[in-house]
């Protein structure tokens, strides 16, 4: 086991048991080639399907308001 991970392990204790959970189902994912899975929120439910309703309508950012976030976070 490296160090890195023995570290993560660690972090991982502190977690609560459904964190803890959420996790080591990641972890198993990824040890067999799987695709992972999370549980979306409501919440997050809710602003993915807006997402993609404004994908669906062709809503997308324009060059100047990409611009303005790349300029915000130094990019």
């Amino acid at each position: 086991m490296t160090e890195l991970f023995k570290i993560a392990l660690e972090a991982a204790r502190a977690l609560p048991p459904d964190r803890q959970d959420e996790l080591a189902g990641l972890i198993l994912a990824a040890a067999r080639n799987e695709p992972a899975s999370v549980a979306l929120s409501p919440e997050l439910r809710a602003s993915l399907a807006t997402s993609l309703g404004q994908a669906g309508r062709r809503e997308f950012a324009t060059d100047r308001e990409v611009a303005a976030v790349w300029r915000k976070h130094d990019l």
